[in-house]
């Protein structure tokens, strides 16, 4: 193995063979590691890793040890054919190649282990394999076994093993000096074993073993890129693009699931230039682009579909259906990286509220999914604590509900192709916003549980009322109004965006951004009537299609119900709708019942009057 490819680890295990008997290994012990061998590279688990690789070390006995299971002897059939007398020898007990030994108790499985540290016929490691779970299966003596193996430590003496060998070359002198012969303790976490047990031992090596870093992760595509299908197709400044690619976008992957990429690209025998896909198959748990999927007339016509829902917002479903048809295509985040995990895009909607900020985010799910409530949506007003970002991404390890996940994190897990509506997003805490930093820039999160969630196919779109009212007045007079002029309005607004991330202490997330904050403009009076139309039609076609009523306006009736309804544009569409359920939908309802309406009647609404009590419509039956 090339120093380059030999874990840091590992290095340091040869480093410390004369002085240290025991190496507590912790953190991805799971995983698997490339190791060359004659024959090339081939990816093996830790304790093959450390069973080859230590053979050149002269170490040539390599025992497992697994709670319940026992022990067993590591190696092929020949080797371990040969050990079979010598174990038997050393540890006083009968060795079968194809067999375990299988302690009756936690002292028999401590005299196995003294005797082969300690023994002076051939160098030896023992590995215990899953050594977390020993702690986890209630067994008599185990207290007893961890000071034994405390006193081993502290006891022990490195040994010399055919030292005549060591004139005959310079090999065999590094291979044959003195060391120690080797227990490994293989731990998911490093406080595992109890605290006592490394506390201010030198002869206990604790030695982390991290996720493949850039190199290694570098060295395995180097060497199985050339078996993918199409490699010598392309020039060498695409192949190494490629892969640089793969190096990059394999980041945080266990080398067990990079070895799993490449298992779908011969599967799906994808060719090299595609191996971004299998990346994102891989991650996300799809087999394909869902973008792409979308019928391409759909996405070209998309102003004119959201302009059906978000009436007078001609800026805002412009720059929403630029970002739909980039992500058709598959261009978001391109100028950055060819296969950039950001999101599909991201939509910053500011502006006076019920001015159809939430209705694009809605429009946009119709839109692609065909309905209108399968997006995900988070009210930022219910995430105000500091620690409800627990919430989002699941409670860490050792906290109740730590199994459950995150509300946000198994949402877009669950579904990784979504809409992510985050409403109000200024109401939430300041820690919370954090989140947005990984989400926009690195396109994933990480739960609490430590799972990677992936964002990539998302679009995200924040709302906000930001800038729209006075702070100092707690939000009871408006910062901007109708006689502003739309550039002039828009401008304060964005100028109290940009205001409040800088003085939260979080300018980074307003770079990330960037210029996709779209401010919705008031509600205008040529457009609430289309709003008031489109509402009393919902309302109308609602007692139609249920129960076979059918309502009629006057002109003049239909006029003031208009007028009344659209007076006030302060509160936007909901404000309008609020007053039609005022004005209209609650007397029609009373009036339906005094008049013991049945199905198949129709009827007229003629007049409308307010008073203290209420109000009245004048209706007349056909």
């Amino acid at each position: 193995m090339g120093s380059g490819t030999t874990p840091k680890w590992y290095r340091e295990i040869i480093r410390f063979l004369s002085v240290k008997p025991q190496f507590v290994l912790w953190g991805n012990i799971h995983d698997q590691y490339p190791f060359e061998t004659g024959s090339g590279l081939t990816l093996v688990n830790l304790h093959n890793y450390l069973r080859y690789s230590l053979q050149e070390e002269g170490y040539s006995l390599s025992v497992s040890y697994e709670p319940v299971r026992g022990f067993a002897l590591l190696g092929d059939q020949k080797t371990n054919d040969r050990n079979e007398a010598l174990m038997s020898e050393i540890t006083k007990r009968t060795w079968k190649a194809d067999a375990r030994i299988s302690p009756a108790s936690m002292t028999e499985a401590g005299d196995i282990i003294e005797s082969l540290v300690e023994n002076n016929k051939a160098y030896c490691q023992i590995i215990m394999n899953f050594a977390s779970r020993i702690n986890d299966i209630q067994q008599d003596g185990l207290e007893e076994f961890f000071f034994r193996m405390y006193r081993l430590s502290r006891r022990c003496f490195p040994v010399m093993i055919n030292p005549e060998q060591n004139a005959e070359n310079n090999k065999e002198v590094v291979k044959n000096r003195v060391k120690y012969n080797l227990l490994f303790w293989l731990l998911d976490k490093v406080n595992d074993l109890p605290p006592w047990y490394t506390l201010d031992n030198p002869k206990v090596r604790l030695l982390p073993i991290a996720k493949p870093d850039n190199m290694l992760r570098r060295f395995i595509i180097d060497y199985y890129a050339p078996k993918i299908k199409g490699f010598d197709e392309v020039d060498d400044s695409k192949q190494d693009q490629n892969k640089a690619m793969f190096t990059d976008q394999t980041s945080g992957l266990f080398a067990s699931e990079i070895n799993s990429i490449l298992q779908i690209v011969r599967e799906d025998e994808l060719s090299f230039i595609q191996i971004g896909e299998a990346i994102k198959q891989y991650k996300l748990g799809i087999t394909e682009n869902p973008w792409s999927r979308l019928p391409k007339e759909k996405i070209k016509n998309a102003e004119e579909q959201l302009s059906k829902k978000v009436m007078g917002q001609e800026r805002a479903v412009a720059h929403a259906s630029d970002i739909l048809r980039r992500s058709f295509f598959n261009l978001s985040g391109a100028q950055y990286s060819r296969y950039s995990q950001r999101p599909k895009g991201i939509l910053f909607c500011a502006g006076p509220t019920g001015v159809g900020k939430t209705e694009l985010a809605k429009s946009i799910t119709e839109l692609l999914f065909g309905s209108v409530t399968s997006y995900i949506r988070f009210d930022m007003s219910e995430f105000g604590h500091e620690h409800a970002d627990q919430r989002l991404l699941g409670a860490p390890p050792g906290y109740v509900g730590y199994d459950m996940g995150g509300e946000l994190t198994n949402a877009v897990k669950q579904n990784p192709f979504s809409v992510v509506l985050f409403d109000e997003i200024e109401k939430a805490h300041n820690k919370i916003l954090d989140i947005f930093l990984q989400i926009l820039d690195d396109g994933r999160l990480t739960s609490g549980s430590g799972e990677t969630v992936y964002f990539s196919e998302c679009l995200i779109v924040l709302t906000s009322n930001l800038g729209v009212y006075k702070p100092t007045d707690q939000q009871s007079e408006l910062n901007v109004n109708f006689s502003d002029d739309p550039k002039l309005m828009r401008e304060k607004i964005e100028r109290s965006i940009r205001e409040f991330f800088i003085q939260i202490k979080r300018p980074e997330i307003l770079n990330r951004i960037g210029d996709n904050i779209v401010v919705f403009d008031f509600i205008r009076p040529e457009v609430a009537r289309k709003i008031f139309d489109k509402m009393l039609a919902n309302v109308s076609s609602r007692l139609e299609e249920d129960y076979k009523i059918k309502l009629n306006f006057t002109e003049a009736g239909r006029e003031k119900l208009a007028r009344l309804a659209t007076d006030d544009l302060t509160m936007g569409g909901r404000g309008i709708g609020n007053a039609l359920e005022k004005m209209f939908v609650n007397p029609i309802a009373r009036e339906l019942f005094e008049l013991d309406a049945a199905p198949g009647d129709t009827f007229t609404l003629r007049e409308i009057n307010g008073s203290d009590m209420g109000w009245k419509l004048t209706l007349s039956k056909s």
